[in-house]
């Protein structure tokens, strides 16, 4: 007879491993952002998700390799939600800018978007053994940007240098993390369209 899944003390089925640990990078982000990295324990994370605080080294050697996983989740979801942002064949420059800015509030602001706040408030809590996998994937999304920023460039529609551009937008953008705060609908405010549309109009220069 095929064995029984192993069970918890309420009777479910217990948790795939593969599903624990992205429940554990999940919930990390989170704390990470909401009580910094130094801030969060082990145990902090553990007893959020609801398991011994012991358990999560079973999946990581430590807290800092925890923190690589979060950085790493967040740049991979990065890089998918943008890449199916710019599927489209033959957009414009100008089009793939907007959507390049508007993708990108939407990574640092859409409900349990807080993997990319992480690593831009703790990357210096990051051991350098550790930043090795993180920077190659961040250098494939800003390869990204600086292609779309070269082609504007070149046809005279963004004035400064491509690559200050874009280290200049990226970072204003990430900025956006410590101010913004989308408010009620009933509330006027200015919401993550608008905000990108300003964005780009502060960044094109018709010819």
């Amino acid at each position: 007879m095929p064995a029984k899944p192993r069970t918890t003390k309420d009777k479910t089925p217990a948790a795939a491993p593969d599903n624990r640990r992205a429940d554990l990078i999940r919930v990390a982000a989170r704390l990470f952002r909401e009580k910094g990295f130094d801030g969060t324990t082990i145990r902090d994370i553990a007893h959020a998700v609801g398991m011994r605080s012991g358990s999560p080294f079973y999946h990581f050697a430590n807290k800092h390799e925890l923190l690589m996983a979060v950085m790493e989740e967040g740049l991979r979801l990065g890089l998918d939600r943008t890449e199916e942002a710019l599927a489209e064949a033959a957009l414009p420059a100008t089009e793939r800018l907007h959507r390049l800015v508007r993708t990108h509030y939407g990574i640092l602001h859409d409900t349990g978007s807080d993997f990319i706040p992480v690593m831009l408030y703790d990357w210096r809590s990051l051991p350098s053994q550790y930043k090795r996998r993180i920077i190659e994937l961040k250098d494939r999304y800003d390869a990204i940007w600086q292609r779309t920023l070269d082609d504007l460039h070149a046809q005279g529609l963004v004035r400064a240098d491509a690559k200050l551009a874009r280290l200049m937008i990226l970072g204003a953008i990430n900025f956006s993390a410590t101010w913004y705060r989308a408010k009620p609908r009933s509330a006027k405010r200015v919401d993550l369209d608008e905000l990108a549309a300003q964005t780009v109009a502060l960044v094109l220069h018709p010819p």
